[in-house]
C-alpha cells in the first residue's frame, strides 16, 4: 500500500505540470517494497504522432468512394490527456499495485475487466472484475481462431469445387450444367494468389479447360447451401453494412464480398475504360466517364441504383493512374457464380445457359477444385489484419466440421464454441455470448477470465505455435505496429486488439523481464477510448518489465 500511495501521489503532483509522465520503478527497497523513482518528463510518444498521421490519411482515403460509410471513428487524441507510462515492478505485489493504479486512474467513465496470469508459475497476478460480461470487439477472433484450430488442425484446407451435372463428350461439350460449390473458403480472392481480383475464378476456369470442357449447354449454378441463408449476423448495426469490414456472409464468397469499379484512361478524348474487378454478370455497369488529355487527375463518382445497376460518371486524365472504388456485395453467391461464368467465357469456354443458384444434385461429378491456403495462414490473416470476413466464415465452418454434415450457422457455431470452452478450457456455460465470430456484433459478451483461460489453453495446445504466430507484435506488425514502441513490450508482447466506438481491448501474451510467460486480458467498454488505450499500452509494457524473485 505504501508503494501504491507513493506512486499515486507522485502522479498527482506532476500531472498539472506536464501532459506526459514517465513512471519507472527501481529494485525493491530495504523494506522489501518497491521504491519508485521520481517521474521524468518525456516528449509525446512516437505512436501518438504516427496515430494522428494515420488518422488524417484514412480520412482522405475514405472520401474516395461515395458508396462506403464511415468505419468506427478513429481515436481522437485529447489535448490535455496525460498518457500513463510503464513501470518495472519487482514483485507480484508491486505489479498488482501498479496495474490497479493505471487501470483505476485512466478513464473518467466506462467499465473494465482485466486478468493477468503467469503461465510459467501457474498463479494469478492481477484481476479486476474478471467475471464481468463485456463487449469484446475483435478480441472475439481469438475464440474463433482457437476453436477452428482445435476442430480442424493447422493444416486443414477448404475446397471450392467445380462439378458437372451432365455428360461430357469427347469434343468438349458438357450436356448439362456446371456447378461451383462453396465450402466457406474466406481466401477466395487475390490475397493469396498472384494477379488482380479475377485471379481465383480465372484459375478455376483454367482448371475446367484442362478437363477438356469447351462448351456448356446448360447453366452455371452457384451452390451456397453450406451456410444458413442469413447473410447479416445478429447485432450488426445498420450503419456498418455498406462498409467492407461488414460485408455479408455466404459459403460462396469471392474477393471478401467487395467488388471494385476500376476506371482506366482511354485514348484521346474518348471514353474511359470502366470495368468491374472481379468481372461478374451480377451487376449491370453503365459508364459515362470520359478521358481528359494531358491530365493526371480525375473525378469519378460511382453509385448503385435501387435496381442493382452500377453507374459511373465523371472524368479521368490520360496520364492518371487507375482509379478504383469499392462497393459491398449484398448477395455474394450470384456475384461469385457470375464471376465464374465470365471467367469461363474469358477462357474461351462457351456457356449457353444462365446463372442461377441451386443445391448440387446428388449425382453431380466433380471436375476440379481450388483448395484454400492451410488454416494456420487463414487464422494469421484474420488475427493480424483483423478481417471480419475471415472470422465469420471460419465460425460457421467450425459448426460444419470436417465431415461437412451440419449447417454452417452462427447459432451452431456458438453452440460448438460453448461446448469447446466448457469441455476443453473449463469455462462454465453462461459466461460468453457469441452472436458472431468476429466481435462486430453488439450482442457479443465475454469475460476477462474466460478470455485468459482460453489463452492459457491455447498456449499448451498442439496448435500453440500457429496460434501464437497469428498475433500482431507490439511495435512491429499490423494492428500493434504503432503501439508500445521503444518499451519493454516492443517485439515481445503479441496480442489481438479490439476497437469499436465503445470498446478498446487487448488480449494475448508477453514475456516478463524474468522470463515468465504471462497471459493477459484487458477489456474496456465506454467512450473514453483514448485514455483506455493509453492505459492498456502502459500496462502491457509494465508486464514486459515485470520481474520477481525466484
Amino acid at each position: 500500500m505504501k508503494a501504491r500511495s507513493h506512486l499515486a501521489s507522485t502522479v498527482r503532483r506532476t500531472a498539472a505540470a506536464t501532459a506526459f509522465i514517465l513512471l519507472a520503478a527501481t529494485p525493491a527497497a530495504a523494506d522489501g517494497r518497491p521504491a519508485v523513482r521520481p517521474p521524468v518528463l518525456a516528449p509525446a510518444p512516437l505512436e501518438l504522432q504516427a496515430s494522428a498521421q494515420t488518422t488524417r490519411a484514412k480520412r482522405r482515403t475514405a472520401t474516395r468512394s461515395r458508396s462506403r460509410r464511415r468505419a468506427p471513428r478513429p481515436l481522437a487524441v485529447p489535448a490535455a490527456a496525460p498518457a500513463l507510462r510503464h513501470t518495472a515492478p519487482r514483485s507480484a505485489e508491486a505489479l498488482a499495485s501498479d496495474l490497479s493504479f493505471m487501470l483505476g486512474s485512466a478513464t473518467r467513465s466506462g467499465e473494465w475487466g482485466a486478468m493477468v496470469v503467469s503461465l510459467t508459475r501457474g498463479d494469478t497476478l492481477f484481476t479486476y472484475q474478471p467475471g464481468q460480461q463485456l463487449l469484446p470487439a475483435s478480441t472475439m477472433k481469438l475464440m474463433t481462431a482457437a476453436v477452428a484450430l482445435d476442430r480442424f488442425g493447422p493444416d486443414y484446407q477448404f475446397s471450392t469445387d467445380i462439378l458437372r451435372d451432365g455428360t461430357l463428350d469427347a469434343d468438349g461439350t458438357l450436356h448439362g450444367n456446371i456447378i461451383i460449390r462453396g465450402d466457406g473458403d474466406p481466401a477466395l480472392s487475390n490475397r493469396f494468389l498472384q494477379g488482380d481480383p479475377n485471379a481465383p475464378m480465372a484459375l478455376l476456369a483454367h482448371f475446367v479447360a484442362g478437363q477438356g470442357v469447351r462448351r456448356i449447354t446448360g447453366d452455371v449454378i452457384g451452390d451456397d447451401s453450406a451456410f444458413e441463408p442469413q447473410r447479416i449476423p445478429n447485432g450488426w448495426l445498420s450503419r456498418y453494412l455498406q462498409s467492407a469490414y461488414a460485408a455479408p456472409v455466404s459459403s460462396l464468397s469471392l474477393n471478401e464480398n467487395v467488388v471494385w469499379v476500376a476506371a482506366y484512361p482511354g485514348s484521346g478524348k474518348g471514353p474511359a475504360r470502366v470495368v468491374l474487378e472481379p468481372s461478374t454478370t451480377a451487376f449491370p455497369l453503365t459508364s459515362t466517364v470520359r478521358t481528359v488529355p494531358g491530365s493526371s487527375g480525375g473525378k469519378v463518382s460511382v453509385v448503385r441504383t435501387r435496381e442493382g445497376q452500377i453507374v459511373a460518371r465523371g472524368w479521368i486524365g490520360s496520364r492518371s493512374v487507375p482509379r478504383k472504388y469499392s462497393l459491398v456485395v449484398d448477395d455474394p453467391a450470384p456475384f461469385t457464380a457470375g464471376a465464374f461464368r465470365n471467367a469461363l467465357a474469358a477462357k474461351g469456354i462457351q456457356v449457353d445457359g444462365a446463372v442461377r443458384l441451386a443445391p448440387t444434385p446428388a449425382g453431380a461429378v466433380k471436375l476440379t477444385a481450388l483448395p484454400s491456403p492451410p488454416l494456420d495462414r487463414l487464422v494469421s490473416a484474420m488475427n493480424r489484419e483483423s478481417i471480419n470476413h475471415y472470422a465469420e466464415l471460419l465460425f460457421r465452418n467450425v459448426a460444419r466440421g470436417t465431415q461437412r454434415d451440419a449447417l454452417g450457422s452462427a447459432e451452431n457455431g456458438e453452440a460448438l464454441l460453448v461446448r469447446f470452452l466448457r469441455e476443453r478450457v473449463g469455462v462454465p456455460p453462461g459466461t460468453i455470448v457469441a452472436a458472431d465470430g468476429s466481435g462486430l456484433s453488439t450482442l457479443d459478451r465475454v469475460t476477462a477470465r474466460s478470455m485468459t483461460q482460453l489463452l492459457g489453453y491455447a498456449h499448451q495446445a498442439p496448435w500453440s505455435s500457429a496460434f501464437h504466430a497469428s498475433l500482431p507484435v507490439a511495435g512491429q506488425s499490423e494492428m500493434l505496429k504503432q503501439r508500445m514502441r521503444y518499451t519493454p513490450a516492443h517485439g515481445n508482447l503479441h496480442a489481438k486488439t479490439g476497437t469499436t466506438n465503445e470498446v478498446i481491448s487487448l488480449a494475448g501474451y508477453v514475456t516478463a523481464h524474468d522470463g515468465e510467460v504471462l497471459a493477459f486480458t484487458f477489456i474496456y467498454n465506454g467512450t473514453d477510448r483514448w485514455r483506455a488505450r493509453s492505459a492498456i499500452d502502459a500496462m502491457g509494457a509494465t508486464l514486459a518489465g515485470f520481474e520477481r524473485p525466484l
